[in-house]
Parts: structure tokens; sequence; C-alpha cells
């Protein structure tokens, strides 16, 4: 249901290890300095230019035209394919490329001197095909001086000991690329890798300091219908060479899959915070049930609020969580509201938000503790959430929807969250909108807004032992919710509100207090679940209010 991210992207090879894996090992190649990359600038890309051009290893490229390719040009070769039957590409990976497992892809190496500068701030790798990385894409570079394919050359890469001697054709292409930035200005050489793309659309882009997490993708179609999810795939990418002190790139790429073919334009700014304008424009080939718009694939296997939901099995991990993400953020107008994700279910479940209009929606990574975590390699409290915002006429009427698939291992991307439109999406009526993106790292942070105190924790415990009953009634559970930012009074004598809501059973027996160690409030409830229970999950809900207006996000769990 979770796409590639729990089929292509996930699924365990031969070793037993996930495509995710796979994606992470190469990240911490780059940022080890093993591809030629590194956090501290151990490439001089200047050497890298000069070796480019004196060493036969050097990138071949083929000019495939003089004036460079816009986004509406992409968009009328997407329409074009669109009004065409959909044609699956060939499986023309070689045997021996098709069949590496996890270890012998990895020993694939990107030459240094095979990284292509894109200015002076930017460079290229692209990723070799193979194992689970088995579909071609095209990378064309142009600038306003012209447009020149980037191809395959078996120079580029130490294919390592399993494919050694082996020589692939130009045709072969690539799986994807990595792009990386000179945070520094004046040390534009010391880059460090920060967007990649890589399987389907799938897309990771982090801000400095931040280590990769959940994926944003191109869009989501299907997921978690009958019929099956489908993955249209990014087949050609034109990536434009930015003057030599640009701060931003701009990509754009053609999308194409068995309901609709695509063109996307990615304006990417790295920076403490990272932020892509996206435009696009999809044309149906045929109706979709469920187009999602700007869709976010996280893991969320466990965190603070315990196991999430009823009669789920605990983990036995020595680590208090293990998360990318941990909770969905809705904003309409007036309202924001915050989603603790949960595993566990026995199936999986989706969740819908009704959003006219919509003004934005993330999947957040909100505790930023290390003690939180206590995994050195993961640093999970560094990685980003990632912020939609809809530009122009907006996405319309519709709703966010939050799908949580059981996993009972961090290798699988089990979250996944889009906008769905409410207006059918019927072949030959194209679509076009444009969002941003921006990562989202300790908050309080600008792109959030209305300036709502935000829920920073939401734990849960048995009643009994505070208010314990006779006979004992262990069904009832205190729910302790923390909520800390603007609006919220200092006086820990000032009168508090509270709004509570279950659609089964009860929250009852509210009671807010100031937390003086945070500066924050927090609110205690009990849940008294009904006599008999639904089948699907009981919905609760709370929010803050202080002389007369709401200060707080609106807390919307589940039990």
């Amino acid at each position: 249901m979770a796409g590639p991210s729990d089929a292509e992207d996930e699924a365990p090879g031969a070793s037993g290890v996930s495509r995710r894996a796979i994606v992470r090992g190469a990240v911490r190649g780059a940022l080890a300095g093993s591809a030629g990359l590194s956090v501290s600038g151990l490439l001089d890309l200047n050497t890298a230019r000069t070796m480019a051009q004196t060493s036969e290893s050097a990138p071949s490229q083929a000019a495939s035209d003089a004036r460079p390719v816009t986004f509406e040009a992409v968009a009328q070769r997407a329409e074009r394919l669109a009004a065409a039957p959909y044609r699956e590409q060939s499986s023309d990976l070689p045997q021996e490329l098709a069949a590496l497992d996890y270890d012998a892809f990895q020993a694939i190496r990107l030459r240094p001197e095979a990284t292509v500068p894109l200015g002076s701030r930017f460079s290229l790798q692209p990723f070799h095909r193979g194992g689970l990385h088995a579909k071609r894409v095209e990378i064309v570079l142009q600038s306003p001086e012209g447009v020149r394919r980037f191809d395959y050359d078996p120079n580029l890469f130490d294919l390592g000991p399993a494919l050694q001697g082996r020589r692939y054709p130009p045709s072969l292409g690539f799986a994807g690329f990595r792009i990386a930035f000179g945070f520094d200005a004046a040390r534009p050489q010391a880059q460090e890798e920060f967007l990649v793309f890589l399987g389907a659309s799938y897309f990771r882009i982090r801000g400095r300091d931040q280590v990769y997490g959940l994926s944003a993708r191109g869009v989501a179609v299907n997921t978690g219908l009958p019929q099956g999810e489908e993955f249209p795939d990014f087949t050609t990418f034109w990536i434009e060479t930015p003057r030599d002190d640009a701060a931003a790139i701009t990509i754009l790429a053609l999308l194409d899959g068995p309901s609709l073919a695509g063109a996307y334009r990615f304006s990417v700014t790295p920076g403490v915070t990272a932020q892509v304008a996206v435009e696009t424009a999809l044309f149906p080939r045929r109706s979709v049930a469920a187009l999602g718009l700007a869709p976010l694939t996280s893991m969320f296997l466990f965190g603070e609020n315990g196991a999430g939901v009823r009669g789920a099995e605990p983990f036995d991990d020595f680590r208090p969580q293990v998360h990318d993400s941990d909770g969905l953020v809705v904003q309409t107008p007036g309202d924001r509201l915050w989603r603790p994700l949960v595993n566990g279910r026995a199936a999986p479940q989706i969740s819908s938000f009704r959003a006219n209009p919509l003004e934005g929606f993330g999947l957040l990574q909100r505790e930023r503790r290390f003690a939180a975590y206590l995994d050195v390699q993961a640093r999970h409290e560094d990685r980003p959430g990632l912020w939609v915002a809809p530009r122009g006429d907006g996405f319309g009427a519709g709703a966010v929807r939050l799908f949580e698939i059981p996993s009972r291992t961090e290798a699988t991307d089990n979250i996944v969250a889009a906008f769905v439109p409410e207006a059918a999406v019927e072949a030959g009526k194209p679509l076009r909108l444009a969002y941003n993106l921006v990562t989202v790292g300790p908050e309080p942070a600008p792109a959030l807004a209305p300036p709502l105190a935000r829920v920073v924790s939401t734990r849960v415990g048995s009643a009994e032992r505070l208010r314990p009953t006779n006979p004992p009634t262990p069904q009832r559970r205190l729910y302790v919710i923390d909520f800390e930012g603007p609006g919220l009074p200092d006086d820990p004598k000032a009168a508090i509100d509270v709004a509570l809501s279950a659609s089964a059973g009860a929250l009852v027996e509210p009671y807010a207090e100031r937390v003086p160690q945070t500066g924050g409030w927090r609110l205690y409830a009990e849940f008294r679940p009904p006599e008999s229970w639904p089948a699907g999950d009981v919905v609760l809900r709370a929010r803050l209010s202080h002389a007369g207006r709401v200060v707080t996000e609106t807390w919307d769990a589940v039990v």
C-alpha cells in the first residue's frame, strides 16, 4: 500500500536488507567521502573539473538540442504521452546487474573525477542501475549555451569485484542522481549532498545539519484502494546548470505511468531550511479513483504514546522511540490539527481530514532530543519534517488522507500522507497546480502559521494508578498532552478553557496546568471507553482556549 516504500522500495533483497537501507547506505557513503562528497568537503571541485576535462573517465555527453528545454515543452511532451496507450519501460537490465545483492551493489562506486560540477556551488553524481534499482532514467544537462545528454559510461564507475571487467553501453542510463551544494558561500567547493531522486517518483531532501528521513514523491495513484496502487516513474530529468554564484537549482522532470503522465518543475533552494517550489501539469490517461497530490512517505515504528492502538503488541527494543516522523499536521483557515502517528493495527488504516481550502499539511518530527531515541547512527532527532503549502489557486476542495500500515521493521516506510481532491479525475482533463515543500526542523517554524501553541507530546497510561476505583476498571486510560509555543499564558492561575470530544465513550475530568520547567501547559483527561467498542478507531480531540480565543492546535488521536 505504501508503494515502493513497502514493495519495490522496501522489499528485502537476498541479503535481507531493504531498498531503503541501500539508499541510506549510498547516502552514508557520500557523506563519509567515499563517493567524493563529504560533510567536511573533502573533494576540491576545482580538481574535479580539471580531471573531468582531461581524464578518459570524464562523463560522455552527446549534444541533443541547441535550446534549453522549458517546463511548457515538457508539459507538451507529457500531454502527447497521455494521449497514447501507456508503454511500460522495457526490462533491459543485464542479468548480472539485476541479480546484485546489497553488498555487490554497494561495491559500485562513482569515481571522484566523474562528479559533474554545476556552476560553482552545486554538483551532481549519478546512481548506477542494479539490484532493486532496475529502472532507467535519462539525465540531460542544460544551460543557456545549450543542452547535452549525460550518457552512461563504464569509466564513470568502479564496478567492484562482482562486475570486474564488465562494460555496458551508453543506453544503460542511470537509476537516479544526487545533488550536492556548498552551503558556505566562502567555501563553495566544500559541498554536502542534500537532494536525491531515486526510484519511481520518490525524492529526499534535507536541510543543512539534518540527515535524510522521510521522502516526497511526485504523485500517488490509488494508494490504499482494492485495485492496487500504481507507481508512475520519473523517466527523464533536465537539470539546469546554475550561474556561478546562484544558490538555487532548477530541475525539470517527465513522469509517466499507466493512468497519467506529467511534467514537473522543481526550483530547489538549499539551506538550513531547504525549500522546493514545485509546479506540475498532470494529464490523466484514464479516470483515477484517488489521486494523491504532494504525497509524503515516512516511517513510524513506535513512540512515546506506546503501542498507539488498543491490543497492539509492544516492541522489545532498547531505544525509547523509533520513527522518522511522529505526527501529521493539517492546517485550514483558523485551525491547525495535530495527529500523533500510530502503529500496531491488525490492518492498514485510512484517516481523512477534510480541507476546503487547504492551507498546508506535513509529516513532522517534533521530538528533537537525542535522549528520546538513543540511536547514535540513525540520528532520528535530526531528521527533517516536510511541510506542503499550496500556491496560486490552491488544491481546491478535498481531504488530506493519512495511511498507516502495520509494520514490525524500521526498514519499511509505513506512513503516507497526501491531499486527495474531491473533484473527479478523468481522462483528458489536465490538472495544473503549484506548491512549496519546506523542510522543518525544531519548532516553532515560520512555515507553520497561524502562531498557535503546538502539541509536543502525547502520553498514555492507566487512569487507575492516579484515580483508583473499587472494583478496578483497567479500561480507563489517562491522556497527558503537553502544549508549548506562542499564545499560552505565563500566569499559572490563568483561566484555561478545555474543549474535549470523543467519537465513542467519553473524555472526562480535564485538568490543565502550567509546566514551569518548559513554559508550556499540560492537559490531563481521562478516557472512559464505551460499553461496546465500535468496529473502527475511536477518535479523541482536545484543544485549549484562553481569554475567548483558541491558543493551541487541535490534538486529534485514536484509541
